[in-house]
């Protein structure tokens, strides 16, 4: 009987988060087709054609439509139209307050030129002797900067995620030394963070060391200061 329980739960461990995966994809797949499949004409779906549905086209067409939306607002034409609806955007009430925020997000998550939640660290929360897993953001800058400035300390912006679900979690300002960097990536982080605890990195196999990765953080959450400095 021991046997057998070992082999089921090792089969559990393999099969359950392939099932997920795979129920999430095709969740996604179907979620994308059912918004973008009604506006295509009828003509142009293979499904008139076929005697069955050929899942993902949707999220094809959308995923096309959106690349040529950003070569489009890559010229000076589409630059211009951009600022048009962006203007148009700022004057409208609520929905600007929204709008800016959601791009402001965006565009510092995922341009290429972001340098934020690249680092892991450990932070005493929410009292001493008791650490937990953050991700550090940049530099406080702004008027929390300035606020701050009394602290005689370079304040860091953090992300503490919780567990299970890291999507959520609070915001954090606190001084830069009270940060022990940690050399494992983001990836192996959350995987702590959502595992509770129980998925842990190999120390032996971290790409860099604790210092390595402290003159990293250093690096990258004092660039954005800079650059708002030159601009």
């Amino acid at each position: 009987m021991m046997r057998l329980r070992n082999y089921f739960l090792t089969g559990f461990v393999l099969c359950a988060p392939l099932a997920i995966t795979v129920w999430l994809t095709w969740s996604f797949m179907q979620w994308v087709d059912g918004w973008v499949k009604p506006y295509i004409p009828a003509q142009y779906l293979p499904d008139s054609y076929l005697p069955f549905a050929i899942p993902g086209f949707g999220l094809l067409v959308a995923l096309f439509l959106i690349t040529m939306v950003g070569f489009l607002a890559a010229n000076i034409i589409g630059r211009t139209v951009v600022g048009w609806g962006e203007h148009a955007l700022s004057r409208t009430p609520l929905v600007r307050t929204v709008y800016m925020a959601l791009k402001q997000i965006f565009e510092t998550v995922l341009a290429d030129r972001s340098t934020s939640f690249k680092t892991a660290a450990l932070m005493e929360y929410p009292r001493k002797g008791v650490w937990c897993v953050v991700l550090v953001a940049t530099t406080a800058r702004g008027e929390v900067a300035t606020l701050l400035a009394d602290q005689g300390e370079e304040m860091t912006a953090v992300f503490l995620p919780p567990t299970p679900n890291p999507t959520s979690g609070f915001l954090l300002y606190v001084p830069r030394k009270d940060l022990r960097i940690l050399s494992m990536s983001i990836e192996n982080a959350l995987k702590l963070v959502v595992s509770s605890g129980l998925v842990s990195p190999d120390d032996a196999g971290a790409k860099v060391s604790l210092g390595e990765a402290s003159r990293i953080v250093d690096r990258e959450t004092r660039q954005p200061q800079h650059t708002e400095a030159a601009e």
